[in-house]
């Protein structure tokens, strides 16, 4: 892969013919687009860890965008910086940074309500449908688009077909923001196969032949069947969210009581060592903590935005050759790896077993599979043009222009439900299978 190659500034779908804008690049303009989309402004109202409402200060999908997307810009700009040489003589570190920023932005614009409890509700709710042979009219590949159901491959939709130009570009943004936003070029076959993470692809077999434009206009190697090189840049889009994820549970694992201020402090203290900013020292024993957090958490942050920039510039020869098999973390510095792996540790012993977040979980699991049972239910029965009971019309009623047609094949008709189910917020989701099951409506 060549960098000139990998950050083509053309747009999927149909160019918009506009001249240059006087300090807005197409990389500005794609960011811009993500922002004012209403698939971006829906993330303020879905879970990140914990209930979006169990407390003000803590993270939403929102908040969390924002923060992985300011570490993305830096990341990409220290790197732009160090291989200035090596980049088009048109694109400078803002450029690269902008890249990254955006996608960002964009890491996890297609997670369904209730975070990832709601998108493994998802893949159960398929399986159970799997068995009563509702998918049996679909390809294997197709199945395995619903059985394997990931927020990334609706994330590509999201952005290439749903938003602002439906099914004709989406967004329209640049090849070098969808190559960078692309975690997992690859289809659902490859999800249990790889050994990566499982249940991991980011791209449904409707979204194929757009994959496969992608791929070609960014030159990225073709692996097999279906499968693709990741492009450079995707692995600074992934370390900013390691990063911010790990930081951000041990911030809302504080606000939540469930961790001890001691503990954090003693991990982000091994990482920036004697480098304390001087505001961290001056403050006395009666300081909040909350202060003494989000200063000693800005300083971790420079440490770990600078080991993942060293480690990139290293690993340079394997990321262009397509060949890095794990992610930039692993080859972080000692301190770095160590402080990044030891909050996911506090995390996952500490935080992911809360009660509360427990009973929000198996709530999602309740919520999606009554909206599930009744927009795909709808879609069956009208598939092939059979007569739909009212009660289905009237499901189908609520999706408006964008309920399936009666002649679409099944897999086209349920990623359109998976498009308006996916899409909702933790509040709108539950709200509607509230009064789906008449629990609204008043006695």
């Amino acid at each position: 892969m060549d960098w000139e190659t990998l950050l083509n500034r053309e747009r999927l779908g149909k160019p918009l013919q506009s001249s240059e804008e006087l300090g807005r690049t197409p990389f500005h303009k794609d960011h811009d687009r993500i922002i004012f989309s209403g698939a971006f402004r829906r993330l303020g109202r879905k879970t990140q860890v914990h209930p979006v409402s169990s407390n003000d200060h803590i993270h939403t999908r929102l908040t969390h965008s924002l923060e992985v997307s300011c570490v993305g810009r830096s990341l990409g700009m220290r790197v732009g910086e160090t291989l200035r040489a090596e980049l088009p003589d048109w694109c400078d570190a803002a450029d690269l940074g902008m890249v990254v920023q955006s996608a960002c932005l964009a890491h996890d614009i297609g997670n369904p309500p209730f975070g990832h409890s709601g998108e493994d509700a998802i893949r159960y709710w398929f399986q159970q449908a799997a068995g009563r042979g509702w998918l049996d009219s679909m390809s294997d590949a197709e199945r395995l688009d619903f059985l394997n159901f990931e927020g990334n491959a609706q994330g590509l939709r999201v952005l290439t077909q749903l938003e602002y130009h439906q099914f004709e570009g989406g967004m329209r943004l640049t090849y070098a923001t969808l190559g960078t936003y692309l975690k997992y070029p690859w289809t659902a076959r490859h999800a249990d196969s790889l050994g990566y993470k499982k249940h991991k692809f980011g791209c449904y077999q409707s979204e194929l032949p757009l994959l496969e434009q992608i791929a070609q206009r960014l030159g990225l190697p073709l692996l097999e069947t279906q499968r693709w090189a990741r492009h450079p840049l995707v692995y600074l889009m992934e370390a900013a969210d390691d990063i911010c994820y790990a930081l951000i549970d041990l911030e809302d694992g504080l606000e939540m009581e469930l961790l001890d201020y001691a503990e954090v402090e003693g991990l982000l203290l091994d990482l920036v060592g004697d480098d304390l900013p001087e505001t961290y020292r001056l403050l006395g024993p009666g300081a909040s903590r909350r202060r003494k957090l989000a200063i000693l958490r800005g300083k971790a942050i420079e440490h770990l935005t600078n080991a993942a920039a060293r480690a990139f510039v290293e690993q340079q020869p394997a990321l262009l050759a397509g060949a890095l098999a794990d992610d930039l973390v692993e080859h972080m510095a000692g301190p770095a790896k160590r402080c990044v792996q030891g909050a996911k540790d506090i995390a996952r012993e500490k935080i992911f077993h809360d009660k509360r977040k427990t009973l929000h979980e198996i709530g999602a699991y309740t919520t999606l599979e009554v909206l599930l049972n009744a927009f795909c239910g709808a879609a069956l029965e009208q598939h092939g043009g059979r007569r739909l009971s009212f009660k289905n019309r009237r499901i189908l009623d609520l999706m408006g222009s964008n309920a399936p047609d009666p002649s679409w094949p099944l897999h086209t008709a349920f990623m359109r439900m998976i498009d308006f189910i996916a899409g909702m917020t933790d509040s709108y989701a539950t709200e509607m299978a509230s009064e789906m099951t008449g629990r609204a409506i008043p006695l």
